[in-house]
């Protein structure tokens, strides 16, 4: 199933046109925010809010995902464990997903390359979902209208799988 239709009143639609531009959108106004929320709420996606103001450590941010995300006993509370409950989360076939993160900026000063990998992991794992015709977006609200991030969801070029072993292509072997 499409994950949109090919529809001029789709694309009007909120989603639509940040799905344009990748699955996190930053934004600054907690008013523009909350206003987008509550688009999604109504378009039947389920809403996971979470502060990051309140991550000291990077500890902090897995105990907040686990909880705010209903992530099972066993989150290892790593990276690894964090990638694996996200691509596991459930998602509503009518909507979609939305992780919604106030204060991001006071977390990604402290710890920029986890900010960044976070980021990286939803876009990644939304294009994933995308395949299901699933959706999942990620609204980023930092204090710091100035707030950059390196490019996220960059997927490297990779053999396909038939020809994936370097001996499948004859790549080793004396002449």
């Amino acid at each position: 199933m499409a994950v949109f239709k090919n529809d001029p009143q789709e694309w009007e639609r909120l989603d639509w046109r940040l799905f344009q531009n990748g699955a996190v959108a930053l934004y600054h106004r907690h008013s523009v925010l909350t206003e987008d929320t509550a688009w999604f709420q109504r378009a039947g996606y389920k809403v996971y809010a979470l502060e990051a103001a309140r991550w000291k450590t990077p500890q902090d941010f897995h105990d907040e995902a686990k909880r705010v995300l209903g992530f099972p006993d066993y989150y290892g509370r790593n990276l690894a464990a964090w990638l694996d409950c996200l691509s596991d989360l459930e998602v509503p076939q009518q909507g979609g997903v939305v992780l919604q993160f106030k204060h991001y900026d006071t977390f990604a000063q402290s710890h920029a390359q986890l900010a960044q990998t976070i980021l990286d992991s939803i876009e990644s794992t939304s294009r994933r979902f995308m395949l299901t015709g699933q959706r999942m977006l990620a609204l980023v609200q930092s204090d710091d209208p100035r707030i950059r991030f390196e490019r996220v969801g960059a997927t490297a070029v990779t053999w396909n799988p038939r020809e994936w072993l370097d001996s499948d292509r004859g790549v080793g072997r004396a002449s």
